[in-house]
């Protein structure tokens, strides 16, 4: 009879002590859910971001969100003030969360280039400095393009041009707004020109490059390309270096008569 009740009294005890312990890995199991769902805030792309956008201009895209712990990967960004000077190495796009690799130093890229964005080309461009800025142009700038046109003869009357433009030998216009500069060659300070092709830099066989001039490569579609291709080869290409906050608007075609 004692030994019963002992047993009894043992089973007792141990039944408590398995509830004991069962209640406390509960809650150690939901002290350690709760930690995992503990929001922080990180960077979250909210429009598409094109490969070679500056970290300085990411503020027009990105957004802080609350986001569960166990849900941000190693790396996320709260803040961008510690990325300038970077570019975005590949696309973003809108949903995911912005993270440090994704963002890195030009230099670290092939040597003066950024990449290009899905879906475009590249062409290339020898501009004199003071079309390009008087050569402060970067690779990873974005940049509005304008071509300027002189001719001998007057426009044609059935020529399919804006009105503006008929009856003057002269016109400037902007062609494109948000032009990606994918990479600059600048010509070294004393270069007065480029060598030919037997390598003795004559002025016969080379390309006449001043002081200040460059290689300027930008990424477009293939039609975009084929308009400023025609803009350098029959008239002369200007480029502006847009910021964050330029206004686009869509300017008629200037000629001398509409300049005043």
């Amino acid at each position: 009879m004692k030994s019963r009740l002992l047993g009894g009294i043992a089973a007792l005890l141990l039944a408590v002590i398995g509830t004991v312990l069962l209640v406390v890995y509960v809650q150690g199991a939901d002290n350690r859910a709760a930690q995992g769902l503990e929001p922080i805030n990180v960077l979250v792309v909210k429009e598409a971001v094109p490969a070679g956008t500056k970290a300085e201009d990411l503020n027009n895209f990105v957004q802080i969100e609350a986001v569960p712990q166990a849900a941000v990967p190693e790396g996320a960004l709260e803040r961008l003030n510690e990325q300038n000077g970077k570019i975005t190495s590949v696309d973003l796009e809108p949903g995911e969360q912005l993270l440090a690799s994704r963002l890195v130093d030009p230099r670290e890229l092939v040597p003066g280039t950024v990449p290009v964005p899905e879906g475009l080309e590249e062409v290339t461009f020898l501009l004199a400095p003071e079309r390009i800025l008087g050569g402060r142009l970067e690779a990873g700038d974005t940049v509005t393009v304008y071509t300027s046109f002189k001719s001998e003869e007057d426009m044609p009357a059935d020529a399919p041009v804006p009105a503006e433009v008929k009856g003057w030998k002269q016109s400037t216009g902007l062609l494109f707004h948000d032009v990606l500069v994918t990479a600059v060659q600048k010509a070294a300070p004393e270069t007065k020109q480029t060598a030919g092709n037997d390598g003795s830099g004559s002025t016969d066989s080379g390309i006449e490059m001043p002081n200040g001039s460059a290689f300027v490569t930008v990424a477009r579609t293939d039609a975009d390309a084929a308009k400023m291709v025609f803009g350098a080869e029959f008239g002369t290409i200007w480029l502006a270096k847009q910021s964050g906050t330029s206004t686009k608007s869509d300017p008629p075609v200037t000629t001398f008569g509409g300049l005043y």
